[in-house]
């Protein structure tokens, strides 16, 4: 069941619901593919945890064997760590980003109608997620899916402050969006979708979510042979003709490759569900 007119979703039974006023969200146990997504570099940390902590005992000329040095504390846990949330915002909602500095041409491109139910993946920030509910009105939902916790907590702290009633945070896991079936008319996928590890099992997920007129839209990045030494692209897996041959491999047919005003390296491309 879905509840967004009172800010709170049951995304399904691994999940617990909670007021997204209070800052919480729907919640689920994943979230695999966001640590690539923010390398946030764990391994890296604890690494630096045992090099200080072997100097230590080098500099107080300890004697002791190997086998006798106490183990350094592990790493915290992901997603512990007391980081501010907003930061995000000075590296993803900047000028030079493309996705932001085109995001009105971008929504304008995806035709949200009033009282239509949108699914933003990977809504990092909240950006879209925000534009996404004034297009679609008090009578629309737009549910801000992500798997990082923290952007979740910052989509939930700027809905609030900005007094938005339809914007629903919720947490998804690597191989499921969390959404009930037939519950969306449009999947919004920017920038996100070459980071997704179990692509078949997510875009499953998405094309159940969907209503039987609905539409899954992507941007991504280009990528061709002179891409080969942008380091800001190392993490783009294929071009555009490989996303969408993979996409209609999943059950989607494609339906319109729009020009958006304002991208130059990022693409969008609009997919139904086949046979619809």
């Amino acid at each position: 069941m879905l509840l967004h007119s009172a800010g709170v979703i049951a995304c399904n039974s691994t999940t617990e619901i909670k007021w997204l006023k209070s800052g919480n969200f729907c919640a689920s146990k994943n979230d695999g593919w966001m640590r690539a997504r923010l390398g946030m570099g764990l391994r890296s940390a604890k690494s630096a945890v045992i090099a200080i902590a072997l100097s230590l005992v080098a500099a107080c000329g300890q004697k002791q064997a190997n086998s006798e040095l106490a183990e350094p504390l592990p790493a915290p846990s992901y997603g512990e760590e007391a980081a501010n949330p907003e930061v995000f915002l000075d590296s993803m909602e900047v000028g030079s980003r493309e996705l932001y500095a085109a995001r009105n041409a971008v929504v304008d491109a995806v035709g949200v109608q009033p009282g239509e139910r949108v699914a933003d993946i990977g809504a990092g920030t909240g950006l879209y997620s925000l534009l996404f509910a004034e297009r679609t009105g008090p009578a629309g939902v737009v549910y801000a899916v992500d798997i990082e916790p923290r952007f979740l907590k910052l989509i939930a702290q700027r809905v609030a402050d900005l007094d938005v009633s339809n914007v629903v945070a919720v947490l998804g896991r690597e191989d499921d969006i969390t959404l009930p079936p037939a519950s969306v008319d449009i999947v919004f996928v920017a920038d996100t979708y070459h980071y997704f590890d179990d692509r078949e099992a997510i875009m499953n997920s998405v094309r159940e979510s969907l209503s039987a007129n609905g539409r899954l839209v992507v941007l991504d990045y280009t990528l061709d042979p002179s891409d080969i030494d942008d380091r800001r692209k190392d993490h783009v897996r294929f071009g555009k003709a490989g996303v969408v041959n993979e996409i209609e491999s999943f059950g989607f047919e494609l339906i319109d490759e729009p020009a958006v005003e304002g991208l130059d390296e990022i693409y969008m491309v609009i997919f139904k569900r086949a046979g619809a």
